[in-house]
């Protein structure tokens, strides 16, 4: 089992201080991975949480600047609400500038008014994926590149982006619609499931596994933890474990008041 932790680059505790210590912590405990989410405009009346987000290729650009070994993941980018073509010159950047460290965890998202103040159609965002995923992986893997869009603005006719990736960049679908399934069986390296029991995790994985049997498939979890019992933490695990799921991402249960040092090193302890 793997297993990974959130780093506190979102919420109001986040700060560049504790995002580094974190991320070295999670190295020198032996963790597999750290991970960032994002959100780049939100309702301020309406959205839930703090709505403080740092960016999250930017974070992870600079975490692979302080770390050597742990993975860099992303849970999730909305690639909807970005031009594929930045995007992939950004993931690509990232990617060779930490050795070939990053998972790029993706979703369509959910939230509509995002949408709008991005000048993106929330109704469009599933079309929009499949073509943005498409699009970075052509400029990714091709040179000259051509590519006809249809749903993004873009003309790519015979031209050129480097640096491509030094190795593939897998991508891991965080999928809950059937669309969204049927997306992460055809062009998906994993599935990175959210806020599941491992009851509720089952049958999808059973389902997954049928159309993806491979093992280099990763069944990923992302699971809340307030930090305090680690033997139900494990216990937890096991049970992830018992029905195919291979990697695990903890994250606070409450970013607001949970103590980010007890998860990391409750995470740690699990790990050991």
């Amino acid at each position: 089992m793997q297993l990974g932790i959130h780093l506190p680059h979102a919420g109001s505790q986040a700060t560049p201080a504790l995002i580094k210590r974190h991320a070295q912590r999670a190295e020198a405990l032996g963790l597999s991975d750290v991970w960032v989410s994002e959100h780049i405009i939100v309702p301020r009346a309406s959205f839930p949480r703090s709505p403080l987000f740092y960016d999250p290729v930017l974070t992870l650009t600079w975490v692979a600047a302080v770390t050597e070994r742990v993975r860099l993941g992303t849970s999730v980018l909305v690639l909807p609400m970005r031009h594929p073509l930045p995007l992939a010159k950004e993931l690509s950047t990232l990617h060779n500038l930490s050795g070939g460290r990053l998972i790029l965890g993706v979703g369509v998202g959910w939230l509509e008014p995002e949408f709008a103040a991005l000048g993106v159609p929330f109704n469009e965002r599933g079309r929009r994926m499949d073509e943005g995923i498409n699009m970075m992986r052509a400029v990714w893997s091709q040179d000259p590149v051509s590519f006809e869009a249809k749903h993004i603005p873009a003309v790519v006719e015979d031209m050129t982006m480097l640096p491509q990736p030094i190795s593939p960049i897998p991508m891991w679908h965080g999928s809950r619609s059937e669309a969204a399934h049927r997306r992460t069986v055809k062009v998906g390296d994993g599935w990175h499931g959210s806020q599941v029991t491992p009851a509720e995790a089952a049958p999808v994985i059973a389902r997954l596994r049928k159309d993806r049997p491979e093992p280099e498939f990763t069944i990923s979890v992302r699971t809340h933890w307030a930090g305090k019992d680690v033997g139900e933490l494990r216990e937890r695990i096991a049970a992830y474990e018992a029905v195919g799921v291979q990697h695990i991402m903890v994250h606070p249960h409450d970013r607001e008041v949970d103590d980010w040092d007890e998860v990391i090193e409750g995470v740690g302890k699990a790990a050991g």
